[in-house]
């Protein structure tokens, strides 16, 4: 039986090295992605070149419409599968001190995470509690643990996520469902490539900016059977920074 994987995000970075992982543990990926067609194409070949198989979603999570529409038309070209990994991990900044943050700037980054996570996870969690398997991954981050200055916006997001986490965990528990996050510290990313890496690495206990392959084997793990117990979880993987 085909299993399969919706990754959002999954066209870089971390998104793409979780792609990877699933990949070589068996799941067939659905690598979404927003505008970048070229980085998602390379995902789905080196996916591909692990000896798994995989699809390309193009729509933007904070679209409900789109996410709708996409998600359904991938359902009824598929009448006997399911999606049973979701991870939530597509995300963006737009960093700026509160007192001159755009109202645009707050509410993009509040539509990607928080509406994304609703508007990608809510049509799929009804075939998981028919199944009675499934496996939701919200990618979360330090700045939602301890809140970072010049990322009011970005806290307030993965913040949100990751009270929804444990909220939705304890909604679909008994039905064979886990619900956990993942909070990266710094990871080299493009999305990281703006910080001062030199300075920020004096913080962090491990001297080091993580890889996005670190992240990925945790996700890969929190998707498999040897996690069934693990639910509700905000596990950090930052290297010590607290």
């Amino acid at each position: 039986m085909i299993r399969y994987a919706l990754v959002t995000g999954g066209s870089r970075g971390i998104g793409r090295a979780i792609c990877e992982k699933l990949a070589e543990e068996g799941f067939h990926l659905l690598i979404n992605y927003r505008s970048e067609d070229a980085a998602a194409e390379e995902t789905l070949q080196r996916v591909k070149a692990l000896g798994a198989d995989g699809e390309l979603l193009k729509f933007d999570v904070a679209d409900t419409a789109a996410t709708q529409t996409a998600l359904s038309s991938w359902a009824e070209a598929h009448p006997d599968a399911y999606i049973e990994v979701v991870v939530n991990n597509a995300g963006i900044r737009r960093d700026n001190l509160m007192v001159w943050m755009p109202a645009q700037d707050w509410s993009q980054v509040l539509n990607v995470t928080l509406g994304g996570f609703f508007n990608v996870t809510q049509p799929l969690l009804q075939p998981m509690l028919t199944h009675r398997r499934g496996r939701i991954i919200n990618i979360v981050s330090l700045s939602g643990l301890k809140g970072l200055p010049g990322q009011t916006n970005y806290s307030a997001a993965k913040g949100g996520l990751i009270a929804a986490t444990k909220a939705l965990s304890q909604e679909v528990a008994k039905r064979g469902v886990t619900v956990n996050a993942i909070a990266p510290g710094f990871i080299a990313t493009d999305m990281t490539a703006d910080l001062e890496e030199k300075e920020l690495k004096k913080q962090i206990p491990v001297g080091r900016f993580g890889k996005p392959e670190e992240v990925a084997a945790l996700a890969a793990f929190l998707a498999s059977d040897s996690a069934a117990y693990i639910t509700g979880e905000v596990i950090s993987i930052n290297g010590g920074l607290y």
